[in-house]
């Protein structure tokens, strides 16, 4: 049997792939491929294991659009809370294994969607990534993933086709991932792949951020992983993407992030250092706490953009690991 096609992160795409799904994404879109309904009969079951608006709603119009039918299974509303540790001993409030659970989906499903969220707990035990881990580990089909510890590779698709709209050819350009306060400590997922995303188009990544709150080189692909620059002079000058978003600190691990630094908010002061810049951020966002209502909504923004793109870099995906040319 051959072994499925897994996405779990934009570097399981040689430059080449990527190109082709955000090519086809733009077709789709601007309507130059008509694509009918390659997907009929084909199933996408997705397991959410936190809150989704944007993924969940734009992978199940994504299926309906190409022909396809999409489950969406919400873990502890309905779908039985599963346990992902190998040899655990299941005495405590997990009842299913996700061992079980992932064979019996990938029996009935051509492709699982997951989607979790970090404990925020144990720095060790997030980089594992350990729910995507066990259905990779246990899956018999593609395994989509929706957003993990580590990475959010579809809103990175979304991103990168975003900026090859604006920009055109995004080799040589400066992407800035602007870092900005937030009360609750956030995963760095979405940073991660916006960086990684913009590094494989050629880009030079820079993050803007506080001491302590770098994002770990080790992570990213040899020669992909951005610069820092904590001074926002240097780290403005000459952007043409600013990707506003905030996440906790390295330590301690899970902290919310210092109150003192309530002033690193992306505004227009920020955007006018930038080479006339557009504005990223994946939502949802809290608005004059992460960015001002300013910037959001200025002509600069390209925040719908962006979230309308999901659908269709999506539906390219799924054409890609369904295998329908």
């Amino acid at each position: 049997m051959t072994a499925p096609r897994h996405f779990y992160t934009t570097a399981d795409l040689p430059r080449e792939a990527l190109d082709a799904i955000l090519d086809r994404a733009r077709r789709l879109k601007s309507d130059e491929e008509d694509p009918g309904h390659p997907l009929a009969g084909r199933s996408l079951a997705m397991v959410f294991f936190n809150s989704s608006l944007r993924t969940r709603v734009s992978f199940e119009l994504a299926m309906v659009q190409l022909g396809g039918h999409a489950v969406d299974l919400t873990v502890g509303a309905g779908v039985w809370d599963l346990e992902v540790r190998d040899g655990a001993v299941m005495d405590g409030d997990k009842a299913e294994h996700a061992r079980d659970a992932v064979r019996v989906l990938s029996r009935y499903a051509d492709a699982l969607g997951v989607r979790s969220f970090p404990r925020m707990r144990d720095a060790a035990e997030d980089a594992a990534d350990p729910v995507l881990a066990a259905f990779l580990r246990h899956a018999t089909v593609p395994v989509i993933n929706l957003e993990s510890c580590l990475w959010h590779p579809c809103q990175a698709l979304a991103d990168a086709l975003t900026i090859r709209e604006r920009l055109g050819e995004a080799r040589g350009r400066r992407l800035v991932v602007a870092w900005a306060w937030h009360p609750k400590a956030l995963p760095r997922a979405v940073p991660q792949s916006a960086a990684l995303v913009a590094a494989q188009l050629g880009m030079e990544v820079v993050v803007h951020c506080p001491p302590g709150y770098e994002l770990d080189p080790a992570v990213f692909p040899p020669g992909l992983a951005p610069l820092h620059e904590p001074d926002p002079g240097r780290a403005f000058r000459r952007a043409s993407v600013v990707y506003a978003k905030s996440w906790g600190p390295a330590s301690p691990y899970g902290s919310p992030p210092d109150p003192g630094l309530r002033p690193w908010i992306v505004d227009q002061g920020r955007m006018d250092r930038t080479a006339g810049a557009i504005l990223m951020h994946c939502l949802p966002v809290r608005r004059n706490v992460v960015a001002t209502d300013g910037v959001l909504d200025g002509p600069a923004s390209v925040i719908y953009d962006q979230a309308e793109n999901r659908l269709h870099a999506q539906k390219a995906l799924l054409l890609e690991v369904l295998g329908t040319s």
